[in-house]
């Protein structure tokens, strides 16, 4: 029982990071006056990795109590990685 609540908590903070990646993908300039699309994606960005940062100590948790698999650690990945290549590669106006 305990690992499913463990799951469940892993999995809503891998959705709310992934919203926030996504919005952070999605964000465009809508033109050369648009000045603050940088700011706005590397945001979103940011507050998709620090709740991923969260998951990640959540799953290293998890894991080293023998709950959980190491392949959670998958999803965290790719969203931090997705996360730190979005900030790296704001568009600019």
């Amino acid at each position: 029982m305990a690992t499913a609540a463990w799951a469940a908590l892993l999995l809503a903070l891998h959705t709310v990071a992934g919203f926030f990646v996504l919005s952070a993908l999605l964000t465009e300039s809508e033109g050369p006056w648009d000045h603050t699309v940088t700011d706005t994606a590397r945001l979103m960005a940011g507050l998709g990795l620090v709740v991923e940062l969260m998951a990640v100590a959540g799953t290293l948790a998890g894991v080293t109590t023998g709950g959980l698999r190491r392949w959670w650690y998958a999803p965290a990945a790719a969203l931090i990685g997705t996360a730190l290549i979005r900030m790296a590669f704001a568009p600019q106006p």
